[in-house]
C-alpha cells in the first residue's frame, strides 16, 4: 500500500475522530456510552495507522498528522478516565434508572416468580409445620427460635438467621443473573426457591404467633434486598428471553448485546445490597421497638420510590436536552 492508497483508505476515519475530539473537548455533557465506544474504536484504529505510517512513511506529513491526532485523542481519553467519578454518578443517577424502566416487565416477572414460591411454601408449612424440615437447610433450622425473636437473649440466633438470609440473597442475585445463559431456566428456579425459603419461615413464625415480630425483623433490610434480587433476576430473565427468542439475530449476538445491559442492571444493585447490609448489621439485631423497625422499613420504601422518580426526572431532562441540541 502506497501513501495515496493509505490516505484514501483511512482519511474518513481520521476526520471523524478529529471532529469527535473537537466536539468532546468543547462539551462533555452530551457524551453517551455509544459515543465513548465509537471514540475508543476510532482512537485504536488511528493508533494502529500511526504505527504503520511510522514504519513505512516516516518522513511524510501523514505521520506527523497522525501522531498529533493520536496524542490529542489519548489526552482526551485520559481526562475522561480522571473524571470517572462523574461517569459513576451519571450511571447511578440516570443510566441505571433508564435501563430499569426499559426492562421493568422482566423485574416484575422476577417478583411474580418469587411470590409463587413464597405463597406456595407458606400454605404448605401453614397446613403442616413439619414441612419446614423438608424445605429449609438444617443449619438455618438450628438457628431459629420463634419464641426468642425480638428479645435480647435471642439476638445471637436472630443474627445467625439474618446473616444466612443475606448471604443467600446475594448468592441468589448473582446466580439469578448468571442463570440467564441457561435460557433463564436457572434464574426461574432460583427465584422460586428463594421465595420458598421466605414463605416457609413466615408460616413457621405465624404458627407461633410471631408474624408481627418476624416481619419487623425482615422488612427493614428486606425491602431493599429483595428489590435488588428482583432487578438481578430480571436481568437474568432478560438475557434468557433474548436467547430463547432471538428474533432476526443469532443467539450469539443476542447474548453479547443483552449481556451488556444485564451486567449494568446487576451492577446497579450493588449500592442496594450495601445499604441493606448496613441496615441488617445495625438495625435488625438492635433493641429498638418493633414499631421503629417498621418505620425504618417504610422509610426505605419511600427512599427507593424517590430514587426511581428522581432518576426518571433526570433522564427526562437529559433526553430533552439531547432533543433540543439535535
Amino acid at each position: 500500500m502506497n501513501v495515496k492508497q493509505f490516505l484514501k483508505t483511512y482519511r474518513d476515519d481520521w476526520q471523524q475522530l478529529e471532529h469527535m475530539v473537537i466536539a468532546l473537548s468543547k462539551s462533555r455533557k452530551s457524551i453517551t456510552g455509544e459515543k465513548i465506544t465509537q471514540f475508543h474504536r476510532l482512537y485504536q484504529k488511528a493508533a494502529q495507522n500511526l504505527s504503520y505510517s511510522q514504519t513505512y512513511f516516516p518522513n511524510y506529513e501523514v505521520t506527523l498528522y497522525l501522531n498529533d491526532l493520536v496524542s490529542k485523542s489519548h489526552n482526551l481519553l485520559y481526562k475522561d478516565q480522571i473524571s470517572s467519578f462523574k461517569q459513576v454518578r451519571n450511571f447511578f443517577s440516570t443510566k441505571f434508572i433508564g435501563l430499569l424502566l426499559e426492562q421493568w416487565k422482566f423485574v416484575i416477572a422476577a417478583m411474580v416468580l418469587f411470590a409463587i414460591g413464597a405463597v406456595g411454601s407458606f400454605l404448605s408449612v401453614m397446613n403442616d409445620p413439619l414441612h419446614i424440615y423438608s424445605i429449609l437447610p438444617p443449619d438455618m433450622i438450628q438457628g431459629i427460635e420463634p419464641e426468642h425473636l425480638g428479645k435480647n437473649h435471642g439476638s445471637v440466633n436472630s443474627s445467625l438467621m439474618s446473616a444466612t438470609i443475606m448471604t443467600n440473597n446475594i448468592r441468589v442475585a448473582v446466580l439469578a443473573f448468571a442463570g440467564g445463559v441457561t435460557f433463564g431456566l436457572l434464574t426461574v428456579g432460583l427465584l422460586i426457591y428463594n421465595g420458598i425459603l421466605i414463605g416457609s419461615l413466615a408460616a413457621l413464625f405465624w404458627h407461633h404467633g410471631k408474624s408481627y415480630d418476624f416481619w419487623a425483623f425482615i422488612v427493614p433490610h428486606g425491602i431493599i434486598e429483595l428489590t435488588a434480587i428482583f432487578i438481578a433476576g430480571g436481568a437474568g430473565l432478560l438475557m434468557g428471553f433474548k436467547l430463547f427468542v432471538p428474533g432476526n439475530f443469532s443467539r450469539g449476538l443476542q447474548l453479547k448485546e443483552q449481556a451488556k445491559r444485564s451486567v449494568q442492571l446487576l451492577l446497579g444493585t450493588i449500592p442496594l445490597f450495601v445499604v441493606a447490609g448496613v441496615i441488617e448489621g445495625f438495625l435488625t439485631p438492635s433493641a429498638l421497638p418493633l414499631g421503629a423497625k417498621y418505620l425504618a422499613a417504610f422509610t426505605t420504601l419511600i427512599g427507593l420510590i424517590l430514587y426511581i422518580l428522581i432518576g426518571k426526572l433526570n433522564l427526562s431532562k437529559k433526553e430533552a436536552k439531547e432533543d433540543f441540541g439535535s
